[in-house]
């Protein structure tokens, strides 16, 4: 495990581009740093840290026609990832294809007891063609855990947390309910696919607590109009005090509409491509509103400032 022990909060910005990537240089990423009120105190204690972990495979199997689950044993300080975080993978080369950038991959799964991350993902491009391939024994490059994740309001009453995804989404919102269920709160998890067969996490997320209600296109439960009102249905049974979604864009706008009307407070996993996924480069800069309700944009990185965000300041893409 190649280490890059981060620094103070003197620095507003990580280091440049080369030595961000080069194993053993000091990245300066503060814990503070998305916090407009904290300043830049050199005395900040909060110090964040990444490396490059080297993960060895335990397994890497199909779970659908599309999707693979690989499983790893990670050193400890990947062990320290939390909900919405990601690693920033050293895709191996796939027949003749090497990819020539990390590619940033939400977490589906830790388990610190057992040395273990886990990831979901769909097999789509030269990069995830190559993880296709690792197989049990083999080594994987992680560099994280990188970004900022979820955060859970504190509540005066009982918690009601509603995770909303589709597709590849289902994999970063399933540690949430993790994190959302220990911390005493309900969950409730509306899984969106093309199909049954496409549908995941669902035993993951009902073996942790959470109540399941999955939608499709094949059984035209999945448009968002049909979706909305069972949001709504959820939320008159039980209020829900926190909105979370990835994944889709429609479903972003309906519940920005929803949450902004019933004022439940959300966020949502954005997911982009990235360069360097610490900053340095802003090849993941995408607009966001100032504030809740705002006309105007401001411009932010997605590894950076994110990849979880206010879902009110969100734009669609």
């Amino acid at each position: 495990m190649t280490s890059l022990q981060t620094d103070t909060c003197a620095a507003e910005n990580p280091a440049s581009g080369n030595e961000a990537r080069a194993p053993g240089n000091v990245v300066p990423l503060c814990a503070h740093r998305n916090d407009p009120t904290s300043g830049k105190d050199p005395t900040c204690s909060q110090m964040l840290s990444i490396a490059e972990n080297q993960c060895v495979v335990r397994s890497n199997e199909w779970v659908n026609p599309e999707y693979k689950h690989l499983v790893l044993s990670a050193p400890d300080l990947a062990l320290t990832v939390r909900a919405g975080q990601f690693f920033h993978l050293a895709c191996p080369p796939s027949n003749d294809e090497v990819p020539y950038l990390r590619r940033p991959m939400s977490i589906y799964r830790v388990v610190p007891d057992n040395q273990r991350i886990e990831f979901l993902y769909k097999v789509q491009g030269v990069g995830t063609r190559g993880l296709a391939q690792l197989n049990r024994g083999d080594t994987l490059d992680a560099l994280g855990p990188l970004g900022k994740g979820f955060d859970l309001p504190a509540t005066a009453g009982a918690a009601h947390v509603l995770l909303l995804a589709r597709g590849v989404g289902l994999a970063t919102m399933a540690p949430l309910a993790q994190e959302a269920i220990a911390a005493g709160a309900h969950v409730t998890a509306v899984l969106s696919a093309r199909s049954p067969s496409l549908v995941m996490s669902a035993d993951y997320l009902r073996d942790a607590g959470a109540d399941i209600v999955i939608v499709t296109d094949d059984d035209q439960t999945s448009d968002v109009v049909q979706v909305e009102h069972l949001i709504r249905r959820l939320h008159a049974s039980r209020p829900v005090t926190f909105a979370t979604t990835c994944g889709s864009n429609r479903l972003l706008s309906m519940l920005q509409r929803v949450a902004a009307e019933l004022q439940i407070p959300g966020q949502i996993a954005l997911e982009q491509h990235m360069g360097c996924a610490i900053g340095a480069c802003y090849a993941c800069v995408r607009p966001f509103r100032k504030s809740a309700g705002s006309d105007e944009l401001t411009y932010r990185r997605v590894c950076w400032d994110g990849p979880v965000f206010d879902l009110q300041e969100t734009t669609s893409w």
